[in-house]
């Protein structure tokens, strides 16, 4: 039920609104004069609180959209809502901006088929676990009927459509933008810690030792380094007189980031060039004799995207097959293939009504915002091997199987096409704020009475 009322919730910001889906909220009812609004002395429970061109928001209308939006916000945000005071205003401010936006809508001619709505219905249903007869009890059961469900979802598919048209089309990315970005990266890249590839002998004194030992050691150590700065093999001296582990191997240490050498090793060759020495260096073990043997200075990293390889069966409801026969026969797919009674890949030639049927329904190594975000949302969550219920999307019924998952290299064109994309999602809210208030300017706005 959480996940139901959650899905039906307001969004508590007109962002939100601009990228998901408002589910609830009562048909706008008969606008009432101030004097029906008004009787002597006291107000009714219902009311006009502002007018949007010639269409009244009401007090009731608010108060219901208000309780939903603080419902999502305590299921979300942990139980922090703002004031109740602020809540309104923000929800009012929320609802006059849809008003003015779906006049837009309207004068564009933009609307919904009802094809679209159906699915969209039928993907609400699917993503609460429940058929679609079940889906609409529980809104009966809440206090809202189907038919007012079907037509709030009308109005956010359209306010989602509207913006996605105008709002993209305002957005502007220039190609010194993108330079710009990927020399940020390069940058952030080449500040990092240097590779290092570190030659160390180690000449240890027991934790009992007294300071005559310690020095005798010591002058051992040095006696070491001359020898080294004279010409002497340095993996052979470190066979031949090191205490440390790495002895076997010539005291070679090997190529690693510098943070994973000990902070002492990195202090004393800091300033070294490769082929220098540094020590004899004391600690608690003992004395150490290091070589810089190799320094790199770490490259751009390259741009990796995580990718999935998947695999689909695609049913597309229509008049021989209801959208709840389709996913009746997913679910009966699913069982067979999970209890190992069918292979996905023989299903999917068999069955699927999608051109990928015949490879088995496989779609390829894909990464993200490749698919429709119902389709990618649900293979997101799959482990490899793994197969989803039925996943409802604009395209029909789908059962999804992920094969597998990896980090792919991007070549120097797909990595500014990901810089384009991610310096549009940073654009995307000023862009839609600006539109909003402009799309609202254009409108006439009366505030009424105070909300109850």
């Amino acid at each position: 039920m959480a996940r139901l009322a959650c899905a039906m919730a307001l969004c508590a910001s007109a962002v939100c609104a601009a990228q998901g889906l408002r589910l609830g909220g009562p048909a706008l009812g008969p606008a009432l004069s101030p004097t029906t609004a008004n009787t002597t002395g006291a107000r009714s429970s219902d009311f006009i609180v502002a007018v949007v061109d010639s269409e009244p928001i009401t007090n009731q209308e608010l108060q219901q959209q208000v309780e939903q939006t603080a419902q999502q916000m305590q299921q979300q945000q942990g139980g922090f809502a703002p004031r109740r005071e602020v809540l309104v205003r923000q929800v009012l401010e929320r609802l006059i901006d849809e008003r003015t936006q779906l006049r837009l809508a309207q004068d564009l001619g933009i609307r919904i088929e009802d094809g679209m709505l159906d699915q969209a219905e039928q993907g609400m249903a699917t993503q609460n676990g429940v058929s679609l007869e079940a889906f609409r009890e529980r809104l009966t059961e809440q206090g809202m009927s189907p038919v007012q469900f079907r037509a709030d979802l009308r109005q956010q598919l359209t306010l989602q459509r509207l913006r996605e048209r105008e709002v993209n089309a305002r957005i502007r990315i220039t190609e010194p933008e993108i330079d710009k970005l990927l020399a940020e990266r390069i940058k952030t890249s080449q500040e990092a810690d240097p590779v290092l590839a570190l030659g160390h002998i180690l000449l240890a004194v027991p934790d009992d030792a007294s300071e005559a030992q310690r020095q005798e050691t010591r002058l051992r150590a040095q006696a070491l380094v001359e020898k080294l700065k004279g010409g002497a093999d340095f993996e052979t001296l470190a066979r031949e007189n090191s205490d440390a582990a790495d002895k076997a191997s010539g005291g070679m240490m090997g190529l690693r980031p510098a943070q994973r050498y000990p902070s002492l090793f990195i202090e004393a060759v800091k300033g070294l060039a490769v082929g220098q020495l540094a020590g004899p260096v004391p600690s608690g073990a003992g004395f150490h004799i290091l070589k810089l043997m190799e320094r790199r200075q770490p490259q751009a990293t390259t741009l990796t995207v995580p990718q999935t390889r998947a695999r689909h069966i695609l049913l597309r409801p229509g008049e021989q097959l209801s959208p709840n026969a389709a996913r009746a026969r997913m679910l009966e797919f699913k069982s067979q293939i999970d209890s190992g009674r069918a292979e996905f890949a023989t299903m999917a030639r068999l069955h699927s009504q999608d051109g990928s049927a015949a490879s088995g329904g496989d779609l390829g190594w894909a990464g993200p915002g490749m698919f429709v975000p119902e389709f990618e949302e649900a293979m997101n969550k799959l482990a490899p091997g793994q197969t989803s219920p039925p996943v409802v999307t604009r395209f029909g019924v789908h059962l999804i199987q992920v094969m597998e998952r990896r980090q792919a290299e991007l070549s120097a064109k797909e990595q500014r096409d990901l810089a384009r994309n991610i310096l549009r999602e940073q654009k995307l809210e000023d862009s839609y704020r600006a539109w909003a208030q402009e799309t609202r300017g254009r409108s006439y706005v009366e505030y009424r009475d105070d909300p109850l």
